[in-house]
Protein backbone atom coordinates (compact mmCIF):
# COMPACT_ATOMS: atom_id res chain seq x y z
CA UNK A 1 0.00 0.00 0.00
CA UNK A 2 0.70 3.61 -0.78
CA UNK A 3 1.91 5.34 2.45
CA UNK A 4 0.97 9.07 3.25
CA UNK A 5 4.21 11.75 2.05
CA UNK A 6 3.77 15.07 2.91
CA UNK A 7 2.03 16.59 -0.02
CA UNK A 8 -0.68 13.78 0.20
CA UNK A 9 -1.12 14.63 4.04
CA UNK A 10 -3.07 17.45 2.56
CA UNK A 11 -6.95 17.57 1.68
CA UNK A 12 -7.24 17.90 -1.97
CA UNK A 13 -8.17 21.32 -3.00
CA UNK A 14 -12.30 21.84 -3.89
CA UNK A 15 -12.44 20.52 -7.52
CA UNK A 16 -14.83 22.71 -10.12
CA UNK A 17 -16.94 21.41 -12.61
CA UNK A 18 -14.77 22.43 -15.29
CA UNK A 19 -11.89 20.42 -14.09
CA UNK A 20 -14.49 17.39 -13.09
CA UNK A 21 -16.38 17.61 -16.99
CA UNK A 22 -13.13 17.57 -18.73
CA UNK A 23 -11.54 14.68 -16.66
CA UNK A 24 -14.90 12.82 -17.26
CA UNK A 25 -14.35 13.28 -21.14
CA UNK A 26 -10.71 11.88 -21.01
CA UNK A 27 -12.48 8.74 -19.51
CA UNK A 28 -14.31 8.02 -22.17
CA UNK A 29 -12.00 7.88 -24.10
CA UNK A 30 -9.40 6.01 -22.36
CA UNK A 31 -11.54 4.01 -20.81
CA UNK A 32 -10.90 0.40 -22.18
CA UNK A 33 -10.46 -3.45 -20.31
CA UNK A 34 -15.06 -4.34 -19.89
CA UNK A 35 -16.07 -2.88 -16.47
CA UNK A 36 -13.59 -4.51 -14.35
CA UNK A 37 -10.67 -2.58 -15.97
CA UNK A 38 -12.72 0.71 -16.15
CA UNK A 39 -13.35 0.52 -12.25
CA UNK A 40 -10.10 -0.04 -11.74
CA UNK A 41 -8.57 2.80 -13.87
CA UNK A 42 -11.71 5.39 -11.74
CA UNK A 43 -9.90 3.85 -8.39
CA UNK A 44 -6.75 4.55 -9.65
CA UNK A 45 -7.40 8.04 -10.57
CA UNK A 46 -10.24 9.52 -7.94
CA UNK A 47 -8.87 7.31 -5.09
CA UNK A 48 -5.13 7.16 -5.43
CA UNK A 49 -4.13 9.88 -7.31
CA UNK A 50 -6.58 12.53 -7.47
CA UNK A 51 -7.82 11.61 -4.00
CA UNK A 52 -11.66 13.01 -4.91
CA UNK A 53 -13.63 10.48 -3.09
CA UNK A 54 -12.46 7.96 -0.28
CA UNK A 55 -11.76 4.06 -0.95
CA UNK A 56 -14.68 3.97 1.80
CA UNK A 57 -17.02 5.78 -0.22
CA UNK A 58 -16.00 4.54 -4.00
CA UNK A 59 -16.67 0.71 -2.87
CA UNK A 60 -20.13 2.10 -1.24
CA UNK A 61 -21.10 3.45 -4.24
CA UNK A 62 -19.59 0.54 -6.48
CA UNK A 63 -21.57 -1.73 -4.31
CA UNK A 64 -24.80 0.23 -4.93
CA UNK A 65 -24.09 0.29 -8.63
CA UNK A 66 -23.02 -3.77 -8.60
CA UNK A 67 -27.37 -4.63 -7.94
CA UNK A 68 -28.67 -2.95 -10.90
CA UNK A 69 -29.17 -3.36 -13.68
CA UNK A 70 -27.50 -1.81 -16.56
CA UNK A 71 -23.56 -0.90 -16.52
CA UNK A 72 -21.84 -0.44 -13.08
CA UNK A 73 -18.89 1.18 -14.43
CA UNK A 74 -21.24 4.03 -16.33
CA UNK A 75 -23.12 4.22 -13.33
CA UNK A 76 -20.41 4.21 -10.74
CA UNK A 77 -19.03 7.72 -12.91
CA UNK A 78 -22.54 9.10 -12.94
CA UNK A 79 -22.93 8.33 -9.14
CA UNK A 80 -19.68 10.20 -8.34
CA UNK A 81 -20.16 12.65 -10.74
CA UNK A 82 -23.36 13.44 -8.98
CA UNK A 83 -22.07 12.82 -5.69
CA UNK A 84 -19.01 15.77 -6.45
CA UNK A 85 -21.79 18.63 -8.58
CA UNK A 86 -25.22 17.44 -8.01
CA UNK A 87 -27.48 16.74 -11.10
CA UNK A 88 -25.73 18.03 -13.48
CA UNK A 89 -22.38 16.49 -12.62
CA UNK A 90 -23.88 13.12 -12.68
CA UNK A 91 -25.09 13.80 -16.23
CA UNK A 92 -22.11 14.85 -17.73
CA UNK A 93 -20.01 11.99 -16.24
CA UNK A 94 -22.72 9.70 -17.54
CA UNK A 95 -23.14 11.40 -21.05
CA UNK A 96 -19.12 11.63 -21.24
CA UNK A 97 -18.47 8.10 -20.09
CA UNK A 98 -20.22 7.03 -23.39
CA UNK A 99 -20.65 9.06 -26.27
CA UNK A 100 -16.85 8.83 -27.44
CA UNK A 101 -17.72 5.30 -27.40
CA UNK A 102 -20.81 5.68 -29.22
CA UNK A 103 -19.13 7.76 -32.00
CA UNK A 104 -16.23 5.40 -32.45
CA UNK A 105 -18.05 2.08 -32.71
CA UNK A 106 -20.29 3.80 -35.39
CA UNK A 107 -17.43 4.49 -37.48
CA UNK A 108 -15.93 1.38 -36.93
CA UNK A 109 -18.81 -0.39 -37.59
CA UNK A 110 -19.58 2.21 -41.14
CA UNK A 111 -16.13 0.91 -41.79
CA UNK A 112 -17.36 -3.04 -41.05
CA UNK A 113 -19.95 -2.81 -42.95
CA UNK A 114 -18.92 -1.10 -45.66
CA UNK A 115 -15.49 -2.33 -46.26
CA UNK A 116 -15.85 -5.85 -45.19
CA UNK A 117 -12.35 -7.81 -43.70
CA UNK A 118 -9.66 -5.76 -43.27
CA UNK A 119 -6.46 -7.45 -42.60
CA UNK A 120 -4.66 -4.47 -40.30
CA UNK A 121 -7.70 -4.21 -38.50
CA UNK A 122 -7.72 -7.97 -37.81
CA UNK A 123 -4.02 -8.11 -36.81
CA UNK A 124 -4.38 -4.75 -34.52
CA UNK A 125 -7.29 -6.99 -32.55
CA UNK A 126 -5.36 -9.73 -32.53
CA UNK A 127 -2.88 -8.07 -29.89
CA UNK A 128 -5.44 -6.09 -28.44
CA UNK A 129 -7.92 -9.52 -27.39
CA UNK A 130 -4.94 -10.78 -25.43
CA UNK A 131 -4.33 -7.17 -23.74
CA UNK A 132 -7.98 -7.20 -22.78
CA UNK A 133 -7.62 -10.54 -21.00
CA UNK A 134 -4.50 -9.44 -18.98
CA UNK A 135 -6.36 -6.40 -17.66
CA UNK A 136 -9.75 -7.83 -16.64
CA UNK A 137 -7.10 -10.56 -13.89
CA UNK A 138 -5.38 -7.10 -13.16
CA UNK A 139 -8.74 -5.99 -12.09
CA UNK A 140 -10.16 -8.93 -10.58
CA UNK A 141 -6.64 -8.77 -8.22
CA UNK A 142 -7.25 -5.07 -7.50
CA UNK A 143 -10.70 -5.08 -7.07
CA UNK A 144 -10.65 -8.70 -5.18
CA UNK A 145 -7.62 -7.18 -2.81
CA UNK A 146 -9.87 -3.94 -1.73
CA UNK A 147 -13.17 -5.90 -1.17
CA UNK A 148 -12.33 -9.17 0.36
CA UNK A 149 -10.94 -7.94 3.51
CA UNK A 150 -11.48 -11.24 5.25
CA UNK A 151 -11.91 -15.49 4.64
CA UNK A 152 -16.01 -15.22 4.84
CA UNK A 153 -15.86 -12.65 1.78
CA UNK A 154 -13.10 -14.74 0.38
CA UNK A 155 -14.98 -17.88 0.43
CA UNK A 156 -17.94 -15.89 -1.14
CA UNK A 157 -15.81 -15.20 -4.05
CA UNK A 158 -14.69 -18.87 -4.71
CA UNK A 159 -18.52 -20.40 -4.32
CA UNK A 160 -19.75 -17.31 -6.66
CA UNK A 161 -17.36 -18.25 -9.64
CA UNK A 162 -17.46 -22.04 -8.96
CA UNK A 163 -21.70 -21.27 -9.42
CA UNK A 164 -21.13 -19.40 -12.62
CA UNK A 165 -18.10 -21.33 -14.15
CA UNK A 166 -19.46 -24.85 -12.88
CA UNK A 167 -22.81 -25.06 -12.32
CA UNK A 168 -23.61 -22.03 -14.94
CA UNK A 169 -25.77 -20.65 -12.80
CA UNK A 170 -27.52 -17.50 -13.41
CA UNK A 171 -26.15 -14.21 -12.44
CA UNK A 172 -29.07 -12.97 -11.12
CA UNK A 173 -29.22 -15.67 -8.93
CA UNK A 174 -26.11 -15.47 -7.45
CA UNK A 175 -26.70 -11.66 -6.41
CA UNK A 176 -29.47 -12.23 -4.78
CA UNK A 177 -27.72 -15.48 -2.49
CA UNK A 178 -24.71 -12.79 -2.01
CA UNK A 179 -27.26 -10.55 -0.73
CA UNK A 180 -29.05 -13.24 0.97
CA UNK A 181 -25.76 -14.01 2.69
CA UNK A 182 -24.61 -10.90 3.61
CA UNK A 183 -27.84 -9.46 5.41
CA UNK A 184 -28.09 -12.75 7.59
CA UNK A 185 -24.20 -11.98 8.41
CA UNK A 186 -24.77 -8.34 9.33
CA UNK A 187 -26.84 -10.41 12.15
CA UNK A 188 -24.28 -12.54 13.58
CA UNK A 189 -21.15 -11.36 12.04
CA UNK A 190 -21.56 -7.81 11.53
CA UNK A 191 -17.57 -7.14 11.46
CA UNK A 192 -17.23 -9.28 8.60
CA UNK A 193 -19.58 -7.91 5.88
CA UNK A 194 -18.76 -4.10 6.61
CA UNK A 195 -18.13 -2.09 3.58
CA UNK A 196 -14.56 -0.73 2.44
CA UNK A 197 -13.27 -2.83 5.30
CA UNK A 198 -12.30 -0.78 8.37
CA UNK A 199 -13.10 2.59 8.69
CA UNK A 200 -10.64 5.22 7.62
CA UNK A 201 -7.94 2.45 5.71
CA UNK A 202 -8.60 4.86 2.75
CA UNK A 203 -7.26 7.73 4.85
CA UNK A 204 -4.38 5.12 6.07
CA UNK A 205 -3.30 4.54 2.56
CA UNK A 206 -3.87 7.29 0.38
CA UNK A 207 -4.18 10.43 2.30
CA UNK A 208 -7.79 12.67 3.19
CA UNK A 209 -10.33 12.98 0.37
CA UNK A 210 -12.63 15.69 -0.73
CA UNK A 211 -15.21 13.29 0.13
CA UNK A 212 -13.82 11.69 2.59
CA UNK A 213 -15.30 9.09 5.05
CA UNK A 214 -16.49 11.52 7.70
CA UNK A 215 -17.56 14.48 4.88
CA UNK A 216 -21.67 14.88 5.43
CA UNK A 217 -23.75 14.23 2.68
CA UNK A 218 -24.36 17.26 0.68
CA UNK A 219 -27.67 19.05 0.07
CA UNK A 220 -28.05 17.70 -3.27
CA UNK A 221 -27.71 14.51 -2.50
CA UNK A 222 -30.49 14.10 0.48
CA UNK A 223 -33.39 12.59 0.06
CA UNK A 224 -36.44 14.65 -1.62
CA UNK A 225 -39.86 13.57 -2.84
CA UNK A 226 -40.50 16.66 -4.81
CA UNK A 227 -36.75 16.37 -6.22
CA UNK A 228 -37.30 12.38 -7.04
CA UNK A 229 -40.84 12.97 -8.74
CA UNK A 230 -39.18 15.65 -10.68
CA UNK A 231 -36.69 12.93 -11.58
CA UNK A 232 -39.15 10.95 -12.57
CA UNK A 233 -41.34 12.49 -14.88
CA UNK A 234 -38.32 14.20 -16.36
CA UNK A 235 -36.76 10.60 -17.38
CA UNK A 236 -40.25 9.23 -18.18
CA UNK A 237 -40.92 12.19 -20.43
CA UNK A 238 -37.93 11.76 -22.23
CA UNK A 239 -38.27 8.34 -22.72
CA UNK A 240 -41.88 8.25 -23.87
CA UNK A 241 -41.24 11.33 -25.88
CA UNK A 242 -38.93 9.41 -28.22
CA UNK A 243 -40.82 6.63 -28.30
CA UNK A 244 -44.24 8.50 -29.64
CA UNK A 245 -42.25 10.06 -32.35
CA UNK A 246 -41.11 6.87 -33.42
CA UNK A 247 -44.50 5.18 -33.53
CA UNK A 248 -46.04 8.41 -35.34
CA UNK A 249 -43.44 8.72 -37.78
CA UNK A 250 -42.60 4.68 -38.50
CA UNK A 251 -45.52 2.53 -35.97
CA UNK A 252 -45.60 0.37 -34.00
CA UNK A 253 -43.99 -2.32 -36.23
CA UNK A 254 -40.95 0.05 -37.49
CA UNK A 255 -37.88 -1.00 -37.01
CA UNK A 256 -36.66 1.95 -34.82
CA UNK A 257 -39.97 1.86 -32.79
CA UNK A 258 -39.09 -1.94 -32.13
CA UNK A 259 -35.47 -1.43 -31.48
CA UNK A 260 -36.38 1.76 -28.63
CA UNK A 261 -38.78 -0.78 -26.92
CA UNK A 262 -36.01 -3.83 -27.12
CA UNK A 263 -33.56 -1.93 -25.98
CA UNK A 264 -35.56 -0.67 -22.82
CA UNK A 265 -36.40 -3.99 -21.88
CA UNK A 266 -32.93 -4.83 -22.35
CA UNK A 267 -31.99 -2.16 -19.63
CA UNK A 268 -34.25 -3.48 -16.97
CA UNK A 269 -32.41 -7.14 -17.62
CA UNK A 270 -29.06 -6.60 -17.86
CA UNK A 271 -28.10 -7.32 -13.92
CA UNK A 272 -23.64 -8.45 -14.01
CA UNK A 273 -22.83 -6.21 -16.63
CA UNK A 274 -23.27 -6.61 -20.98
CA UNK A 275 -22.35 -10.29 -20.66
CA UNK A 276 -25.31 -11.46 -18.53
CA UNK A 277 -27.54 -9.59 -21.11
CA UNK A 278 -25.74 -10.62 -24.67
CA UNK A 279 -28.12 -14.03 -24.61
CA UNK A 280 -30.65 -11.86 -24.72
CA UNK A 281 -29.48 -9.39 -27.03
CA UNK A 282 -28.47 -12.07 -29.26
CA UNK A 283 -31.93 -13.64 -29.24
CA UNK A 284 -33.86 -10.58 -30.00
CA UNK A 285 -31.61 -9.08 -32.51
CA UNK A 286 -30.65 -12.19 -34.62
CA UNK A 287 -33.17 -14.28 -34.14
CA UNK A 288 -36.26 -12.49 -33.81
CA UNK A 289 -35.85 -9.18 -35.09
CA UNK A 290 -32.96 -10.35 -37.72
CA UNK A 291 -31.63 -6.88 -37.27
CA UNK A 292 -27.98 -8.98 -38.13
CA UNK A 293 -26.77 -12.58 -38.13
CA UNK A 294 -24.83 -14.34 -35.30
CA UNK A 295 -21.51 -13.88 -37.21
CA UNK A 296 -22.27 -10.45 -36.94
CA UNK A 297 -22.76 -10.72 -33.36
CA UNK A 298 -19.66 -11.97 -32.88
CA UNK A 299 -17.96 -9.10 -34.32
CA UNK A 300 -19.87 -6.67 -32.74
CA UNK A 301 -18.74 -8.14 -29.30
CA UNK A 302 -14.63 -8.08 -30.59
CA UNK A 303 -15.12 -3.92 -31.42
CA UNK A 304 -17.08 -3.50 -28.18
CA UNK A 305 -14.46 -5.29 -26.25
CA UNK A 306 -11.39 -3.21 -27.87
CA UNK A 307 -13.50 0.11 -27.85
CA UNK A 308 -13.57 2.56 -25.05
CA UNK A 309 -16.40 2.55 -22.83
CA UNK A 310 -19.20 -0.11 -21.35
CA UNK A 311 -19.00 -3.61 -23.00
CA UNK A 312 -22.78 -3.08 -23.17
CA UNK A 313 -22.33 -0.70 -26.29
CA UNK A 314 -22.17 -3.71 -28.13
CA UNK A 315 -25.89 -2.54 -28.35
CA UNK A 316 -25.08 0.57 -30.10
CA UNK A 317 -23.42 -1.76 -33.00
CA UNK A 318 -26.91 -4.02 -33.06
CA UNK A 319 -28.61 -0.84 -33.53
CA UNK A 320 -25.92 0.44 -36.45
CA UNK A 321 -26.36 -2.85 -38.21
CA UNK A 322 -29.95 -3.19 -37.98
CA UNK A 323 -30.80 0.44 -38.99
CA UNK A 324 -27.94 -1.04 -42.22
CA UNK A 325 -29.92 -3.72 -42.98
CA UNK A 326 -33.46 -2.91 -43.08
CA UNK A 327 -32.44 0.11 -44.84
CA UNK A 328 -35.19 2.26 -42.64
CA UNK A 329 -34.44 5.37 -44.46
CA UNK A 330 -34.01 3.93 -48.00
CA UNK A 331 -30.95 2.26 -50.01
CA UNK A 332 -28.88 5.72 -50.65
CA UNK A 333 -29.03 6.46 -46.68
CA UNK A 334 -27.66 3.53 -45.23
CA UNK A 335 -25.08 5.53 -42.90
CA UNK A 336 -27.66 7.66 -41.55
CA UNK A 337 -30.35 4.72 -40.99
CA UNK A 338 -27.22 2.96 -39.07
CA UNK A 339 -26.47 5.89 -37.08
CA UNK A 340 -30.04 6.25 -35.82
CA UNK A 341 -29.81 2.65 -35.11
CA UNK A 342 -27.39 3.02 -33.13
CA UNK A 343 -28.41 6.10 -31.57
CA UNK A 344 -31.99 4.37 -30.33
CA UNK A 345 -30.10 1.95 -28.58
CA UNK A 346 -27.84 3.47 -27.05
CA UNK A 347 -30.69 5.88 -25.60
CA UNK A 348 -32.96 3.35 -24.87
CA UNK A 349 -30.72 1.32 -22.81
CA UNK A 350 -28.78 4.21 -20.97
CA UNK A 351 -31.76 6.55 -19.78
CA UNK A 352 -32.79 3.91 -16.61
CA UNK A 353 -29.37 3.94 -15.70
CA UNK A 354 -29.43 7.61 -14.93
CA UNK A 355 -32.81 7.76 -13.25
CA UNK A 356 -31.71 4.63 -10.46
CA UNK A 357 -28.51 7.00 -10.11
CA UNK A 358 -30.66 10.15 -9.46
CA UNK A 359 -33.43 8.46 -7.57
CA UNK A 360 -31.63 5.54 -5.88
CA UNK A 361 -28.42 7.81 -4.70
CA UNK A 362 -30.01 9.40 -1.40
CA UNK A 363 -31.25 6.04 -0.13
CA UNK A 364 -27.20 4.94 -0.22
CA UNK A 365 -25.75 7.85 0.93
CA UNK A 366 -28.11 8.11 3.97
CA UNK A 367 -27.80 4.94 4.99
CA UNK A 368 -24.07 4.50 4.35
CA UNK A 369 -23.22 3.54 8.19
CA UNK A 370 -25.99 1.29 8.75
CA UNK A 371 -24.79 -2.24 8.42
CA UNK A 372 -28.02 -3.96 7.70
CA UNK A 373 -28.03 -1.91 4.25
CA UNK A 374 -24.40 -2.06 3.14
CA UNK A 375 -23.98 -5.59 4.06
CA UNK A 376 -26.08 -7.73 1.57
CA UNK A 377 -24.10 -5.36 -1.18
CA UNK A 378 -20.60 -5.50 0.00
CA UNK A 379 -21.35 -9.55 0.14
CA UNK A 380 -22.74 -8.99 -3.34
CA UNK A 381 -19.41 -7.09 -4.17
CA UNK A 382 -17.90 -10.09 -3.25
CA UNK A 383 -19.46 -12.53 -5.07
CA UNK A 384 -18.78 -10.20 -8.18
CA UNK A 385 -15.04 -10.98 -7.95
CA UNK A 386 -15.53 -14.56 -8.62
CA UNK A 387 -17.61 -13.45 -11.82
CA UNK A 388 -15.16 -11.11 -12.95
CA UNK A 389 -12.57 -14.07 -12.75
CA UNK A 390 -14.68 -16.05 -14.89
CA UNK A 391 -14.84 -13.27 -17.18
CA UNK A 392 -11.30 -13.31 -17.31
CA UNK A 393 -11.08 -17.08 -17.56
CA UNK A 394 -13.88 -16.94 -21.04
CA UNK A 395 -11.93 -14.08 -22.43
CA UNK A 396 -8.48 -16.64 -22.13
CA UNK A 397 -10.56 -19.75 -23.34
CA UNK A 398 -11.70 -17.53 -26.52
CA UNK A 399 -8.09 -15.89 -27.17
CA UNK A 400 -6.08 -18.65 -26.48
CA UNK A 401 -7.95 -21.50 -28.58
CA UNK A 402 -10.22 -19.66 -30.70
CA UNK A 403 -11.51 -23.14 -32.69
CA UNK A 404 -11.62 -24.98 -28.73
CA UNK A 405 -9.72 -27.08 -27.16
CA UNK A 406 -9.40 -29.22 -30.00
CA UNK A 407 -7.64 -26.76 -32.11
CA UNK A 408 -4.21 -24.92 -31.92
CA UNK A 409 -2.82 -23.18 -28.91
CA UNK A 410 -2.04 -19.58 -29.88
CA UNK A 411 0.83 -19.29 -28.20
CA UNK A 412 1.80 -15.79 -29.50
CA UNK A 413 -1.35 -14.67 -27.87
CA UNK A 414 -0.24 -15.94 -24.31
CA UNK A 415 2.57 -14.48 -24.80
CA UNK A 416 1.37 -11.07 -25.36
CA UNK A 417 -1.22 -11.44 -23.06
CA UNK A 418 1.53 -12.38 -20.37
CA UNK A 419 3.34 -9.48 -21.19
CA UNK A 420 0.65 -7.42 -20.60
CA UNK A 421 -0.18 -8.74 -17.21
CA UNK A 422 3.39 -8.23 -16.14
CA UNK A 423 3.46 -4.67 -17.13
CA UNK A 424 0.14 -3.91 -15.58
CA UNK A 425 0.72 -6.16 -12.42
CA UNK A 426 4.86 -5.60 -11.66
CA UNK A 427 5.87 -2.14 -13.75
CA UNK A 428 2.29 -0.26 -13.08
CA UNK A 429 2.14 0.79 -16.57
CA UNK A 430 -0.77 2.56 -17.84
CA UNK A 431 -3.93 0.71 -19.26
CA UNK A 432 -3.74 2.65 -22.25
CA UNK A 433 0.24 2.47 -23.19
CA UNK A 434 -0.55 -1.55 -22.34
CA UNK A 435 -3.38 -1.66 -25.10
CA UNK A 436 -1.43 0.53 -27.36
CA UNK A 437 1.82 -1.74 -27.53
CA UNK A 438 -0.07 -4.92 -28.02
CA UNK A 439 -1.84 -3.68 -30.59
CA UNK A 440 0.92 -2.14 -32.59
CA UNK A 441 2.45 -5.65 -31.78
CA UNK A 442 -0.53 -7.55 -32.99
CA UNK A 443 0.16 -5.36 -36.23
CA UNK A 444 3.66 -6.31 -36.88
CA UNK A 445 3.05 -9.95 -36.41
CA UNK A 446 0.19 -9.77 -38.82
CA UNK A 447 2.18 -8.18 -41.62
CA UNK A 448 5.03 -10.50 -40.95
CA UNK A 449 3.50 -13.72 -41.24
Amino acid sequence: MPTITQEASARPEPVTFREAFFYWLKLGFISFGGPAGQISMMHQELVEKRRWISEHRFLHALNYTMVLPGPEAQQLATYIGWLMHGVWGGIAAGVLFVMPSLFILMGLTWIYLAYGDVPAVEGILYGIKPAVTAIVVFAAYRIGSRALKNNVLRAMAVLAFIAIFALDVPFPYIVLMAGIIGYTGSHFAPDKFRAGGHHGDSAGSYGPALIDDETPVPAHARFNWSRSITFVVIGLSVGGLVMAMLITTYGWEGTLTQMGWFFTKAALVTFGGAYAVLPYVYQGGVEQYAWLSGTQMIDGLALGETTPGPLIMVVAFVGFVGGWTKEVFGPDMLPLAGAAGASIATLFTFLPSFLFILLGGPAVEATRGDVKFTAPLTGITAAVVGVVLNLAVFFAYHVLWPQGFEGAFEWFSALIGAAAFVALFRYRVGIVTVIGVCAAVGLIYSLVL
